[in-house]
């Protein structure tokens, strides 16, 4: 794990060991803190010769169901299957719609345009990247089926007004939690098991992730989940007997068993993220970078899966990290309604312009946990070497 010392490193600081390379993500120090950890686990299910759900995968589900708060969780083969399952076991198909952000990653609306229903887009909380809750009410129709908030980069999104409309219209949540293990708002209240349904995904690159695809979504209603223990299976119940329509949709216990590993690891992760983010801030307001920087929202559950600024003039600044060795990256660089493959829905730049602009400025940088204090002070100081040089 790091060695902070903030109250001894300022940028600028010419003690500083010389960094040549920041990677966004460091999956290699991960490993190798927990190598002899995963080795062990992999082998017991080598040892087993059971690949396919399991003990593992039920371990891992009673876990996952505890870190949230809820009655169950299934696992599935990912995050993006987690939400066509969701979506699935609501019923929801042609005419219906559903409502969600513009700003996520593709599966949030891929997985509702699949099933041949429509997506209405609100635009986002400019402040925190995620759906504004309080101008979902207006766009829902008779054909309203579900909403998608999306706790996008590790916060929770606002719930409440969702939670309000949900009720007085009585259609359904989906948390797209994808990005949130963890994560909690400010009533203390996990992700995933505020709404009906919340989906995760443990893509290698998310704060608990996999060694490839895994994904889960959890619930307290029984009914919901029986139905997506059949829809992972084909819907079968008993094997060979299909109740209901579903697919291959299983998570494998190669995966759980890692994941039953780093789980237990999570808190002490999301607490060296948190540090992470508020250095970056400290440093950010020594250098005197406000002028340019923007950090992002911060709240006490937020677990920044991505450590997001706005920057001006971002495209230049992620060129220039680039040669001093900071990897960056850019989500999103094309919100949803604007994609190709959505151009039949009717949508258009210029439609929701809060989601545009943060398009055209945000720019990730690294924050995994096991980021040294060399390491972000190299990051703040390249940030202010690009902004001092532009400016004189």
């Amino acid at each position: 794990m790091q060695n902070m010392q903030p109250e001894v490193l300022e940028v600028g600081d010419a003690g500083v060991a010389h960094v040549s390379r920041v990677p966004l993500l460091d999956l290699r120090a991960q490993y190798s803190t927990i190598k002899e950890e995963i080795r062990a686990a992999v082998d017991r299910v080598l040892e087993s010769q059971r690949f396919i759900l399991g003990t593992e995968v039920a371990s891992f589900e009673q876990a996952i169901a505890s870190l949230c708060g809820a009655r169950h969780a299934v696992g599935v083969s990912s995050g993006t299957d987690a939400l066509l399952v969701a979506l699935t076991a609501l019923g929801v198909g042609p005419g219906d719609e559903v409502i969600t952000t513009p700003y996520s990653f593709f599966a949030t609306v891929g997985a509702i345009v699949r099933l041949g229903a429509r997506p209405v887009f609100v635009d986002i909380d400019p402040d925190t990247y995620n759906i504004d809750a309080h101008a979902v009410k207006d766009r829902v129709s008779q054909r309203t089926k579900a909403i998608i908030p999306v706790h996008l980069f590790g916060q929770c999104a606002e719930m409440d007004p969702l939670l309000e409309v949900a009720l007085q219209q009585r259609i359904h949540i989906i948390e797209d939690a994808a990005q949130a293990i963890g994560a909690t708002d400010d009533r203390s209240r996990s992700v995933g098991s505020i709404g009906d349904l919340g989906c995760f995904s443990f893509f290698p690159s998310k704060n608990l992730g996999a060694f490839g695809d895994a994904g889960m979504v959890v619930t307290s209603n029984d009914t919901l989940a029986e139905k997506l223990r059949l829809l992972r299976v084909h819907g079968a119940k008993p094997k060979y007997h299909h109740l209901i329509l579903g697919g291959n949709f299983r998570l494998d216990a190669l995966q759980a068993a890692i994941l039953n590993v780093k789980v237990k690891h999570l808190s002490a992760w999301a607490r060296a993220r948190r540090q992470n983010a508020d250095t970056y801030r400290r440093l950010f307001q020594a250098a005197g970078l406000q002028a340019w920087v923007k950090a992002p929202a911060d709240s006490a559950g937020h677990v920044y899966n991505q450590f997001v600024i706005r920057a001006e003039r971002r495209n230049g600044l992620q060129s220039y990290l680039r040669g001093r060795g900071v990897e960056t990256e850019v989500y999103y660089p094309s919100p949803l309604h604007v994609q190709p493959c959505f151009h039949g829905l009717g949508f258009r730049a210029g439609d929701f312009v809060h989601s545009e602009r943060a398009a055209q400025e945000s720019l990730a940088l690294p924050v995994y946990p096991e980021l040294t204090s060399e390491q972000q002070l190299h990051v703040v100081q390249s940030i202010t070497d690009f902004y001092r040089r532009k400016a004189t």
